[in-house]
Order: C-alpha cells, then sequence, then structure tokens
C-alpha cells in the first residue's frame, strides 16, 4: 500500500481557495506569473528532469484499472505538487489551465510565509491537445491551447508540441504546418520549443507508437528540419532498444518520454538510465504518468530516483536508495507551509 495519501497531502480547504479565486480573482495567476523568478538559464548543467502533466486535456485519464484516475483534479494536483518538492526536478509541462491553479496555489503557500516552489522552476506550456484520443480527426490537431506569444506574456520558459505522422492519415500535414509555425513563432521569441514527434501507425483501438530505432530516427530527421532554424528546438522521443540509432540521428538535445506507467519503478528506471547512455544528446526525461503513478512508490521519491540518474549519473542501486531516502518525507509540507489546521 502506497504511503502516499493525495488527499491527505493537499487539503480539500486549498481546493476550495483554488475556486474561490478564480471566481473573486481571474486575473491572480497572471499577475502571479509575471512575478515569478525564473532560472536565469534553462538547464544550467546542461540536462532536464521535466514532469509531464497535460494528459487529461486529451481525454487521457486511465491509469491501470482506474479510468478516471487522472480526472481526479486534487488528486492529481497533489501528485505534480509532491513531485516538484523534489530539488532533482527541474519543473513541469501542462496546459494553461492546471499551470494557473499551480500559480494560485504557489501564491497562496507564498502568502502563508511558506517557500515559493514554482520560483526558479521550468514550465513549459503545451499547445496542442485537440486532436482528442479515439476522435476520427485525432490526428488533426493544431495549435487549441496556449500559443507561443502567451507562453512569453506569462513569463513561461518555453512550449511544447505534440506532432503525431501517420502515413495513411491527412491530418498528419495540417498539424505538421501548424508545427512549423508555433516553432517559428519561438524562435522569434527566442524561446524553446519541445517538439514530441511521434511515429504512429492505426490500429482498431487506435494509433500505437511505432517504438523501433528506424522509424525513431527517420522522425528525428523530419522534426530537425522544421521551421526556419532548430537553435532552440528539444526533441522529445520515446526509449527503445537499441537507443544509440535514436541519438545518433541528430545534435539536438533529446529528452525521454515515458508513455503509459507501467507500474514498476525499476524498469522504469533502467530504461531512463539505458536511454541517457545512448548518446551525449540524450539530456534527460520529460516524463509524467510514471513518475506521477509509480505504482505503490511515493512521486516524491520516484521523481527523486529520475533526478538522481539524469543529474548526478547515478547507478539503479543508487537511485533505488535515493527513492527509499524521500519516501514518505514530508508529508505534512502544506501543514508546515500554510499552518492549516
Amino acid at each position: 500500500m502506497s504511503v502516499f495519501s493525495p488527499t491527505a497531502f493537499l487539503p480539500s480547504s486549498v481546493m476550495e481557495e483554488v475556486t474561490k479565486s478564480r471566481v473573486n480573482d481571474p486575473e491572480r495567476p497572471l499577475r502571479v506569473a509575471q512575478a515569478r523568478r525564473r532560472r536565469s538559464r534553462l538547464a544550467p548543467q546542461g540536462r532536464l528532469n521535466i514532469l509531464a502533466t497535460d494528459h487529461p486535456a486529451r481525454r487521457i485519464t486511465k491509469i491501470g484499472d482506474r479510468g478516471l484516475a487522472m480526472a481526479d483534479r486534487q488528486d492529481l494536483l497533489a501528485r505534480i505538487i509532491r513531485v516538484l518538492m523534489s530539488d532533482s526536478v527541474d519543473g513541469l509541462m501542462a496546459t494553461m489551465d492546471l499551470i494557473e491553479e499551480l500559480l494560485i496555489i504557489h501564491d497562496l503557500v507564498q502568502q502563508s510565509g511558506g517557500a515559493p516552489f514554482l520560483d526558479e522552476k521550468v514550465l513549459i506550456g503545451s499547445l496542442n491537445r485537440g486532436g482528442l484520443a479515439g476522435t476520427c480527426w485525432e490526428l488533426d490537431d493544431p495549435v487549441t491551447g496556449v500559443t507561443p506569444s502567451i507562453c512569453s506574456q506569462w513569463n513561461l520558459d518555453g512550449g511544447k508540441f505534440l506532432l503525431r505522422i501517420c502515413d495513411d492519415d491527412a491530418g498528419t500535414l495540417k498539424t505538421l504546418l501548424a508545427a512549423v509555425q508555433a516553432v517559428n513563432e519561438f524562435n522569434a521569441l527566442g524561446m524553446p520549443t519541445f517538439l514530441e514527434p511521434l511515429p504512429v501507425v492505426r490500429q482498431e483501438s487506435g494509433f500505437k507508437v511505432v517504438k523501433t530505432p528506424e522509424a525513431l530516427a527517420k522522425i528525428a530527421g523530419v522534426a530537425s528540419a522544421l521551421g526556419d532554424s532548430s537553435r532552440y528546438l528539444w526533441l522529445k522521443l520515446p526509449y527503445c532498444d537499441d537507443y544509440t540509432v535514436v541519438a545518433r540521428s541528430t545534435t539536438l538535445p533529446i529528452l525521454l518520454l515515458g508513455g503509459e506507467s507501467s507500474g514498476d519503478p525499476m524498469d522504469f528506471l533502467r530504461q531512463i538510465q539505458s536511454g541517457l547512455a545512448a548518446g551525449p544528446n540524450v539530456r534527460g526525461a520529460l516524463v509524467g504518468r510514471n513518475v506521477l503513478y509509480p505504482g505503490d512508490e511515493d512521486p516524491l521519491g520516484m521523481a527523486t530516483a529520475v533526478g538522481s540518474i539524469i543529474h548526478e549519473g547515478a547507478s539503479i542501486e543508487q537511485a533505488a536508495d535515493r527513492m527509499a531516502s524521500q519516501r514518505g518525507q514530508g508529508l505534512d509540507w502544506f501543514v508546515m507551509q500554510m499552518a492549516i489546521k
């Protein structure tokens, strides 16, 4: 049984304050965002450990046999904040509704005299989630969320764009052109684009990512050439066997993605370690469900274990020790930060 209880960690009174703020002061998150202290460099040590949290916006809510696990906003926010407690987590990528909620909570904590937990963290806006899972237009996925100019206005650190490429779906071309426009706009602003190019094939149950070194190497070549320049471009690519082939297909920095939660923390840690060893341009991870929902493990411990491999070059055994050392620590964080009774 997990030592982490999301509803105990993040009290319902905080959720009530978030909604109250949305009703009474809708401009609050923008003010907080513009005052937030950003880090001077995106990746001071050249590597990034970023949490991905934009799944519900594309109707992805299932974890294991829990069909609506990610639909519970209190549970999800608790897990996100739990992960952000780790010093080895650089930040998060999310849709604007989640970023706004976190900014409100950040402000509530700060006003109570607690530590402003989003300061110095990388915040990346998710641009396109309109290709809803299971729809007939799933691969026609243009910008339906935040735009590059709004990312800049909100003092964010960059934006992420999902580009799934299916040879027999014409919607791919529209999304490809939208990706080009996003890259160009971020380049003009001097902001990084985190592009997630995925080769997919159509199956009866939906689209499946083709995780072979050949397919991923080819897609990396396509993605690297998109837009008017690749100077601010990072690629987000899944792990596969023989990942050296993928790493050698580009000089752009690569962040590993996680996919569905396996429920096996050690297997996931081995994938991260193997991916990072594939080439010097594999610079970290941008993962979500495997960190947020790590079976019975504590999300804080899991995030710290991943971060120790990325930032410290830890072995699997050392990462496991770090995970164990963080398990169950600071479960009263909100009580301590906000004196919640």
